[in-house]
């Protein structure tokens, strides 16, 4: 059962199911640039919320070699239900809002709503790796659908072009998919993991 917290922002209720921290085990399997990576890892994710209309986000992973794990990805970000800029809001920078923001209701989220019956996700990352991820997808029911709208890597970063992912509530875990397009090979499976809500 989902348990929609009082003091959630009406514009995170489609994402209710994800906040806490869950973790869990999940496997690699990739082949790119004459190497293949294969392997279990174990996984750490918290999803937040600190009253604005957006969660945070943080995620590590290890790499499990018997008794030793070696660090993999570590990456935080931001994720929010998509909708236009207004004066209410702050920004871009530390501008703040030149409007009164009136409250949201869910009648203003429900208005967002997509022709397949979704909200549209905009999902923000940065990796500890020297990888930004701009993602765009939807959120429908326990169900999300993410991938790239944009990817920047600084120079000393490892070739890495696009990405999708995919979330779902199934049976009270999360399970999780990622696709990527690395070391210039086509978009292909990556990862995938099953993770216990802990907290």
């Amino acid at each position: 059962m989902i348990e929609i917290p009082t003091d959630l922002p009406a514009d995170l209720v489609p994402l209710s199911w994800l906040i806490g921290v869950w973790e869990g085990t999940g496997v690699i399997d990739y082949e790119a640039d004459g190497r293949t990576f294969s392997g279990e890892f174990a996984h750490r994710v918290s999803f937040s919320h600190d009253g604005g209309d957006f969660l945070n986000y943080t995620a590590h992973a290890w790499l499990l070699d018997g008794e030793d794990r070696r660090p993999l990805v570590s990456e935080t970000g931001y994720w929010r239900v998509a909708r236009p800029a207004t004066d209410a809001d702050p920004g871009p920078a530390l501008l703040p809002a030149t409007a009164e923001a009136p409250r949201r209701t869910a009648d203003d989220v429900e208005a967002l709503r997509t022709d397949e019956g979704g909200f549209p996700l905009e999902v923000s990352l940065a990796h500890a790796d020297g990888i930004l991820e701009l993602y765009l997808g939807q959120v429908r029911g326990p169900r999300i659908d993410l991938a790239t709208h944009a990817v920047v890597r600084t120079a000393g970063a490892k070739p890495y072009g696009s990405a999708t992912r995919l979330y779902g509530l199934v049976d009270d875990h999360l399970l999780w998919a990622w696709d990527i397009a690395a070391f210039g090979r086509e978009l292909s499976s990556h990862a995938s993991a099953r993770l216990a809500r802990v907290e």
